[in-house]
């Protein structure tokens, strides 16, 4: 499967920017979709995963209350939106698939495929 990441950019403290996924290819067996970040010389991190067939979402402590995963299953798509924004949410943005048997959604790991990332930097 091919994964297109876009809409990052350069956003305030307090802004929201919505991130988008497009799969291509292989999207059939898909279990879950990730969203994860990377800061420079940091290792990546997990953000938000959604069940694909359910729609169940999962968080990062860091991002709960602010971000929200979903998915529209006719478009192949899946969304971060972005809320009340913070410096250290700056960083690289990463969309993820992993196809059946389940990984673990938390983990690097536990994907297949990988986008190539959109940029977000937040403003202090």
């Amino acid at each position: 499967v091919q994964l297109q990441a876009s809409g990052g950019g350069f956003v305030e403290t307090g802004g929201s920017l919505r991130l988008s996924c497009a799969a291509s290819g292989r999207t059939f067996s898909r279990c879950i979709m990730g969203w994860f970040r990377q800061v420079f010389g940091k290792e990546r991190e997990f953000v938000a995963a959604i069940t694909w067939n359910g729609g169940t979402p999962y968080y990062a402590d860091s991002v709960k209350g602010r971000f929200t995963i979903s998915r529209d299953s006719a478009k192949n798509t899946v969304y971060l939106q972005m809320n009340s924004l913070k410096p250290e949410d700056t960083a690289v943005y990463y969309c993820a698939a992993d196809f059946f048997p389940c990984g673990t959604y938390w983990s690097t790991t536990g994907y297949d495929s990988w986008g190539q990332g959109t940029l977000v930097t937040v403003s202090s």
